[in-house]
């Protein structure tokens, strides 16, 4: 398994003009861009044993680095 973070620059590449507009404009969506760049962190740390983890948190932070994506990119569509 490639252990790349997946960064959203990389997951939305036609977007990124609407993320740092939306980011400046709307607190929410800052917020939630800097919770999936966290997440998104520990999930890259986790799986580099930089900060090793079990399985269980593993599959908790996954998760919540998809849902927090999932978020994003509806903001992003709406």
């Amino acid at each position: 398994m490639a252990h790349t973070p997946h960064e959203l620059a990389e997951d939305f590449p036609d977007d990124q003009d609407k993320i740092a507009r939306l980011k400046a404009e709307d607190a929410h969506f800052a917020k939630l861009v800097e919770a999936y760049h966290d997440v998104n962190r520990a999930v890259h740390r986790a799986e580099t044993d930089v900060e090793p983890t079990d399985d269980a948190h593993m599959t908790d932070l996954r998760k919540r680095r998809m849902q927090l994506k999932d978020e994003i990119a509806g903001r992003l569509r709406a």
